[in-house]
């Protein structure tokens, strides 16, 4: 089993916004070309895979991210063979039955997105279960968010159905609409940095509103090599670019927004 979990505290964000410091999400791509490139199957690819989610996991907080979502499975992969999605949905239960009391020992939440009606009752039940475990009050250090069976078009598209009869909204009323209610429905910050894994440049259906503003970083790197020194240097380069949305640039560096340092 992997080690426990260490957890800095990240800075402090916007009040009523959930998971403080940057908000970071990450395609997680190159799995199956992974283990390919070395004469294994895919699936020993997306177990190697999921090392590198507890990696970044327990990296994340001390490199100030206090949301991390992570596009765990497309409402498009149900595509794949029947046998890769089996595989896909056995290790998805069994890092939240393994990870979850870790992480509401460490002081991280966890929530996942997208759709459950296509899921099968117990890994429904995993999914409850993880996410009630995590939900104590001290659980709001670091807020990991995990994206499965998820459209941002699909998201987009239920938030707009229920826009019905409540008049011209904010961008930020459509947010809170745009917050998976079903399951949380509790607001986060939208996407300071999207990181891509696999070489691919493309989001590929994945927060589509929320990054309207994200800093884009797409590395070759596959995910299953995919280290913390690669997400330091991602975040290095993040507080390197200047964001200025749309405003003319100010003398407020962006580390001393979040209030931290990556060395």
């Amino acid at each position: 089993m992997s080690a426990p979990l260490r957890l800095a505290p990240p800075a402090t964000g916007p009040a009523g916004l959930a998971g403080p410091g940057l908000h970071a999400a990450i395609i997680m791509d190159g799995n199956g070309r992974w283990a390919i490139s070395r004469g294994r199957p895919r699936s020993a690819g997306h177990a190697a895979g999921v090392e590198a989610v507890r990696r970044v996991v327990e990296a994340a907080g001390e490199l100030g991210i206090g949301t991390l979502t992570l596009f765990a499975f497309s409402s498009d992969n149900w595509r794949r063979p029947d046998a890769e999605v089996r595989a896909l949905m056995r290790l998805f239960r069994s890092y939240l039955t393994a990870e979850a009391a870790k992480c509401a020992k460490n002081g991280i939440r966890i929530a996942v997105i997208g759709r459950r009606d296509r899921l099968s009752p117990g890994l429904v039940r995993v999914v409850e279960e993880a996410e009630a475990v995590t939900a104590g009050a001290g659980a709001d250090r670091f807020l990991l968010r995990i994206a499965v069976d998820y459209s941002a078009r699909d998201a987009i598209l239920r938030a707009a159905g229920r826009c019905h009869g409540q008049g011209e909204l904010s961008r930020e009323a459509f947010s809170q609409l745009l917050a998976d209610p079903p399951h949380d429905g509790r607001p986060v910050p939208d996407v300071d940095l999207l990181i891509r894994t696999g070489g691919e440049q493309r989001l590929s259906d994945f927060l589509l509103w929320e990054c309207a503003y994200a800093e884009l970083i797409f590395t070759d790197r596959m995910w299953p090599d995919f280290e913390r020194a690669d997400l330091a240097e991602a975040v290095r380069e993040f507080h390197r670019r200047e964001r200025r949305f749309g405003a003319v640039p100010g003398p407020v560096s962006v580390e001393e927004r979040v209030g931290v340092s990556v060395r």
